[in-house]
């Protein structure tokens, strides 16, 4: 092919590398390993350009290690169950399977086009039998360990559909489809005690060394260690205690009021004569379950008419329902203490509840006229608190702890901000939990034998109510024994599947959980997927990961040493306001204008050449139209330019830009290359002759292995994949001025253009395939080794030497690599273009910097 054709390079390099299992991976103890894997996709039903970016970079990583000498294992799954398929269902009227399976066959291919080097045989599916059978099982395990147990849960209901609703599925307190009130409702739920775990979860972040730093801090934030005391407030009137856990014991002079969540048995006792109260009460029961929702929500509350003792004044303190407290959460009670914690200054404005300071600044005094005042330890101390005026934090807070150890059931306490992981939901498109119940309703796990549980694909689904829970069929069943027994009808939430995935990768054909080549290949190396999981998913995948170890399925301690979190892909956006409201379009509908430095400064409408404003550049997106179509763009430019903008446009870690000139830039560049390998393959391949070398055919080697040096470092250690892109192009710049007037001029040239094929193969594999071909090098540039820096090469025989004069540059000289610095000070005053300045001045002083510049100060 004198022309680059794209497809046909494409098609012919995939195909080989199909035909020849290039990438499939069996363990090689006489190998080190390397498992790169990117975060598995939902089969959402097409690839973006996030997904591509993310999937470009395993792969320049894996087939950079490959040729480095490493056993590499990249794989690649789908996250196949959760509620995107249902809602698919309901929109769509298609089974949530047949989505799935669709969209998994319609992105394999996607990936496919794009060259991906995964070893396809180890591919898992998680709404697959053949693998949530072994999660069944583990669960089964953990429930025997105790890990797993069943209690009462908040969730969000939706009556009209008789489901239960993600928070980001209540809208405006009613359930995102039918637009029904959403009510808070207890229910059994089944969790996993993350929360035993949660010390070793903290304290091995610090381990974690190859991990962001913002990753580590989100997941210690989650977790939220802290320190404080637990203790009991009377109700006046009554026998009854609260139990009320605080950080802040120093403060507790400073509470005018109690805040309990709706739910709370002194908020029920206070509603039953109390209607208003009592409506209340069930608005707050409107709003959604988690900590995210209750913070960004208006913070509404409500006088019960009933009173606590103060435990150390015995005062009697007010207690109120707040709609921002959380039965669930530190057992839906908070003492408010509005001088010192900022919502409870807000709430008590808002309410006319008073406000005591009791601790102060001892370096000048403040008030609370504005906020409230929250700092703590070291120049305060505390005020209006009688026997412990005067305390700084640290004395305060062991002096008021002590005093309610002994008179309010006071225990000082170690808590965590991190809850027991909730992991049933009332879904049909789930992996079913393995649990059956007798006739007085008592769970038992489902017995090995009888693993794996099915989900029916072929159910009815009408997006009302899980067709388990109305299927007979399925939830009749049956003891080993012969009884009578219920099955379990909800099923796993989808973080389940996604939390030992990685595992599954190094064996998936095991007859078992794991084997031992789990322990062959974990832990991952590297592990590529975007920061939005830092707290979720990230956890919950190192908690799994302890818990296989713990069962013995695993040695290891953590799934993962090297975390890269990539940034997003963004593009402009383009709109016209339509009766008060942007309608947007997708670049393709826009013809846009350019000034010289390539910014945008206008665009048109193709269709009527009618202007259309510029927004802001966005993350792709549906509802913006700025999604760009990979299909579209690996169909105008191929799949080797698509991945090569991906990693040149900016480090990986920031956002990428997606500009369409950008594109056509890197494809410029790689018709280049073709040309330069197809008009050099039309030479014969000479050994270089060192000895021989003019001084063009020496910086040109000298510049090849520089870029090799940095390439490897931006490869192996930086992941600086766009420095690296821009060297080559340097590399390949000057190779095109290299005239090939002699054979020792041939041989650097081959010797240069195998050195680019080499370096350029991770992030282009395809041309890269056919053109090492082309050149007459044996066997398949995949499987080539990476080349080694001639240190020889980097050898310079002269230097080129900035000259400066009073500070300003005034010309370059070229010296002898080895002169010293009176010779680079002669040569640099001969120099006609700086001897002019020297002409009519005073020579004061000469400074010398070896290898790099001269400086002369003239007076």
């Amino acid at each position: 092919m004198q022309h680059y054709d794209f497809e046909q390079v494409e098609r012919e390099a995939q195909a080989h590398w199909a035909d020849n299992n290039t990438f499939v991976v069996t363990e090689d103890p006489n190998k080190p390993k390397y498992f790169c894997m990117s975060m598995l996709p939902y089969p959402s039903g097409a690839l973006h350009m996030g997904h591509v970016r993310n999937y470009t970079i395993g792969d320049v990583i894996s087939r950079f290690k490959k040729m480095q000498g490493f056993n590499v294992m990249q794989p690649m799954g789908w996250d196949a169950f959760g509620m995107p398929a249902e809602n698919a269902a309901i929109d769509r009227g298609v089974h949530p399977a047949k989505w799935t399976y669709s969209n998994i066959a319609n992105m394999k291919s996607q990936l496919q086009q794009l060259g991906f080097a995964y070893d396809w045989t180890r591919e898992v599916t998680t709404c697959r039998p053949d693998y949530y059978r072994w999660e069944q099982w583990f669960f089964t395990k953990l429930v025997e360990k105790g890990i797993a147990y069943k209690k009462g849960g908040f969730v969000n209901w939706c009556e009209v559909d008789q489901t239960v609703l993600a928070n980001e599925q209540v809208e405006e307190g009613c359930c995102w489809r039918c637009r029904t009130p959403v009510e808070r409702r207890e229910i059994p739920q089944w969790y996993l005690k993350i929360t035993d775990y949660a010390e070793e979860l903290l304290n091995e972040i610090d381990n974690l060394d190859g991990w962001p730093e913002s990753v580590k801090t989100m997941q210690r934030n989650w977790i939220g260690r802290s320190e404080g005391v637990e203790f009991d407030w009377a109700v006046a009137g009554s026998d009854a205690k609260v139990r009320v856990y605080t950080t802040r014991p120093d403060t507790v002079m400073g509470v005018t009021f109690m805040a309990v969540a709706a739910e709370h048995p002194l908020a029920s006792q206070a509603a039953a004569n109390n209607p208003a109260l009592a409506a209340f009460c069930e608005e707050c029961k409107r709003s959604g379950t988690s900590e995210a929702v209750v913070e960004t929500m208006e913070k509404k509350g409500m006088d019960t008419g009933l009173k606590v003792i103060h435990p150390v004044t015995g005062e009697e303190v007010p207690v109120w329902v707040g709609n921002y407290v959380l039965i669930t959460y530190g057992g839906g009670a908070v003492m408010g203490v509005p001088g010192h914690d900022q919502r409870d200054y807000d709430f008590a404005k808002k309410y006319g509840i008073e406000i005591v300071q009791v601790v102060d600044s001892t370096e000048s005094p403040v008030t609370l006229d504005e906020e409230a005042y929250l700092a703590k330890g070291g120049a305060t101390k505390l005020v209006n608190s009688g026997q412990f005026d005067g305390l700084d934090f640290n004395a305060a807070f062991d002096a008021i702890a002590t005093y309610l150890e002994a008179n309010a059931g006071g225990e000082r306490k170690v808590n965590y901000r991190l809850r027991d992981w909730l992991v049933s939901r009332q879904r049909y498109w789930g992996c079913p939990i393995p649990i059956i119940y007798d006739d007085a309703g008592n769970p038992f796990p489902v017995a090995e034998s009888d693993l794996p549980v099915i989900l029916p694909e072929d159910a009815e689904f009408t997006g009302v109510v899980s067709p388990l829970k109305t299927s007979d069929t399925f939830a009749a069943t049956t003891f080993p024994d012969g009884r009578l027994a219920k099955r379990e009808t909800d099923t796993f939430d989808t973080f389940f599947e996604s939390s030992w995935y990685y595992a599954r990768y190094c064996c998936p054909d095991a007859d078992g959980m794991l084997d031992d080549r789990a322990n062959y290949w974990l832990p991952v190396d590297q592990y590529i997927g975007g920061i939005e999981h830092a707290v979720m998913h990230l956890l919950y995948f190192r908690f799994f990961h302890k818990l296989m170890r713990d069962i013995g399925l695993v040695t290891s301690d953590e799934p993962c040493t090297n975390l890269l979190t990539q940034g997003m892909v963004v593009s402009e956006t383009f709109y016209r306001e339509v009766d008060g409201r942007k309608k947007y379009f997708y670049p393709t509908e826009v013809e846009v204008e350019h000034d010289e430095r390539g910014r945008i400064v206008g665009a048109k409408l193709t269709a009527d050449g009618q202007p259309v404003t510029v927004g802001n550049i966005e993350k792709m997106s549906k509802s913006k139209n700025n999604g760009v179509d990979p299909n579209d763009m690996i169909g105008k430019f191929g799949a080797d330019t698509v991945r090569l903008f991906s990693m040149f446009g900016s480090p990986p870690e920031q956002s990428l830009e997606w500009r369409e000139s950008g594109v056509e830039g890197m494809q410029r560049f790689l018709r280049r290359l073709w040309r330069q390998a197809v008009e050099l393959a039309t030479e014969p391949a000479f050994a270089v002759d060192a000895a021989k070398l003019d001084k063009e055919s020496k910086d040109l080697r000298r510049k090849a292995h520089e870029a090799l040096g940095k390439v490897t470092d931006d490869y192996c250690r930086r992941y600086a994949f766009n420095t690296a892109i821009a060297a080559l192009m340097e590399v390949s710049n000057d190779l095109q001025k290299f005239e090939l007037s002699n054979d020792n001029r041939k041989a650097v040239a081959h010797e240069v253009l195998r050195m680019l094929l080499l370096m350029l193969s991770p992030i282009t594999p395809h041309i890269c395939h056919v053109l090492w071909g082309i050149l007459g090098n044996d066997g398949i540039i995949a499987e080539a080794t990476w080349p080694s820096v001639d240190e020889s090469a980097l050898a310079r025989d002269s230097l080129e030497i900035v000259v400066q004069v009073n500070g300003k540059l005034r010309g370059k000289i070229d010296v002898a690599a080895d002169a010293d610095k009176a010779s680079v000070l002669a040569t640099a005053k001969a120099n006609p273009a700086i001897a002019k300045f020297l002409e009519d001045g005073n020579l004061v002083k000469e400074i010398v910097v070896p290898g790099k510049l001269v400086n002369l100060v003239v007076k």
